[in-house]
């Protein structure tokens, strides 16, 4: 059976500022007090998993130990049809541009430019399909962890539209869609994305609903 997650705090184990703000968003109905792994102070473990399981469960049980609390973990990727999967677990790899001496961080232009640039030489008829894939990991300071996966289907375009989003956003077009996840409002892509996915199924398996009634 499930273990349910009981109201409190939560600490949400990511660095990530996009992804703190929707995990963030996504937990409003809930009797929970999330404060995220930055503002604890927390290390960031290095993500030596070779699957979002792994990474998921890494970053979680890390974060639930450090701070003595339950800690929720996000692992997430783009998966891309033609590439074989790529980049996969090493999506936020693809956008590392430590190599520039004094300019250390993460370039999503270039990333997605990577990536357009591997379709490119396949061809004009090169399958775009691709995927989103959510992977989050609950767990608690006695070592025991629930996980739950999404996914979100679509396609890839270019050259990048829109501001909303983070990360690869502004190339992913959404099945049923005709904006990238960078063009959507955030309260729909908080409908439809693979964290929203893999955050009802963690809903289901392990929060107990809290009504809150406006004062």
């Amino acid at each position: 059976m499930t273990r349910k997650l009981q109201p409190g705090k939560l600490v949400i184990a990511s660095h990530n500022a996009g992804k703190v703000r929707e995990i963030r968003a996504l937990l409003e109905p809930f009797g929970i007090e999330p404060v995220s792994a930055g503002d604890l102070g927390l290390p960031e473990p290095e993500e030596t998993g070779t699957s979002f399981r792994e990474n998921a469960l890494l970053k979680a049980h890390a974060s639930a130990s450090a701070a003595g609390l339950p800690a929720l973990a996000d692992d997430s990727g783009l998966e891309v049809a033609a590439l074989s999967g790529r980049p996969g677990v090493y999506t936020a790899d693809w956008a590392e541009r430590q190599w520039f001496e004094g300019n250390p961080g993460r370039d999503w232009y270039m990333a997605m430019g990577k990536v357009e640039g591997l379709l490119a030489e396949q061809g004009p008829d090169v399958d775009r399909s691709a995927c989103f894939i959510c992977t989050l990991a609950l767990a608690w300071p006695d070592g025991h962890a629930e996980v739950f996966e999404g996914r979100a289907e679509g396609r890839l375009t270019w050259p990048p539209r829109g501001k909303l989003g983070f990360g690869y956003d502004p190339v992913f077009v959404p099945t049923g869609n005709t904006l990238t996840y960078a063009e959507i409002d955030p309260a729909e892509k908080h409908a439809i994305s693979h964290r929203a996915d893999a955050f009802a199924k963690l809903v289901a398996g392990a929060f107990e609903l809290v009504v809150i009634i406006p004062g």
